[in-house]
């Protein structure tokens, strides 16, 4: 503000600036000189506050990754009858003793009696060397019923004395490779498909789109004993590995005695060691 009220000041003494105040016009001429003195503006002070912003982030950042939270250890028995279930460990017990609370429960909760009882098996799939055991599906054939449901299987076969077999025992459709054309078109849903060994190398065409219930050994879908096979996909329920550790199937209904409950979970059981060969994997079944 200096600068323009000199050339002001100048402008209304200019005429009189000899006689008036002697030795003016030097003063004046000195003015803008002293205005101009000033310091240089500092165009990257703005650039330098913003990289002490992201240092203080990184700072900050840095800070966060070194806090380790702490969890509180959790007690094993709670001592009072109203307590917060996370700060105490999960129950687990044993698979006849949870049978008989669940009975309990189905009392007080007036639960329908055929309502399902259902078991989760979580297992251990892990492998030496850093693999895995696949995801699979089988069939179990529990020692007792507790279902009218009756799946349809179908039987290849091109021996008419084991196709009359199969019709005694119940099978929904019986045929040999006239089948594989209904099957790829869809005209021909069942719900397990069983074969014995002599048609399988005419039943490749179906392998991608049967998949997993393509007839093998080790699903106890292919072999010679067919009565003994049309038993199991007929009555037998299926179960499957889900989210790559877990089984979920159901094993009685809630009016079922608790010796056949146990059974059944035994079954269950028995089964699935089948599929690893060494080492157990079942972690934690619940009920």
């Amino acid at each position: 503000m200096a600068a323009p009220a000199g050339r002001c000041l100048w402008r209304v003494l200019a005429p009189r600036r000899g006689w008036v105040f002697p030795g003016l016009d030097q003063r004046l001429a000195a003015a803008p000189a002293l205005v101009s003195a000033a310091p240089p503006a500092r165009p990257y002070a703005a650039a330098a506050k913003t990289a002490k912003k992201g240092s203080q982030k990184t700072k900050q950042e840095e800070t966060k990754k070194k806090q380790v939270i702490r969890r509180r250890p959790l007690m094993s028995k709670p001592v009072d009858d109203v307590y917060l279930t996370w700060y105490y460990e999960r129950p687990s017990y044993e698979v006849e003793e949870a049978v008989g609370m669940l009975k309990k429960f189905q009392e007080l909760d007036f639960t329908h009696p055929k309502q399902f009882v259902y078991i989760n098996v979580f297992l251990d799939m892990a492998l030496q060397k850093k693999k895995k055991v696949d995801p699979f599906a089988s069939t179990v054939l529990l020692p007792y019923r507790f279902t009218d449901e009756m799946n349809k299987v179908l039987v290849f076969t091109e021996n008419e004395e084991e196709a009359e077999i199969a019709r005694e025992n119940g099978a929904a459709v019986v045929g040999g490779v006239e089948l594989i054309k209904w099957i790829l078109e869809d005209e021909i849903k069942v719900d397990f498909y069983v074969a014995v060994p002599a048609i399988m190398p005419k039943l490749i065409p179906l392998r991608n789109k049967l998949r997993r219930k393509y007839p093998s050994t080790k699903r106890n879908s292919l072999g010679h004993d067919i009565p003994k096979m049309l038993q199991l996909f007929r009555e037998g329920l299926e179960y499957m590995v889900e989210d790559e550790r877990v089984i979920k199937t159901r094993i009685a209904r809630a009016e079922v005695g608790r010796l056949k409950q146990h059974g059944h979970a035994s079954e269950y059981y028995r089964t699935l060691t089948g599929h690893r060969n060494k080492g157990s994997w079942i972690d934690l079944p619940g009920i």
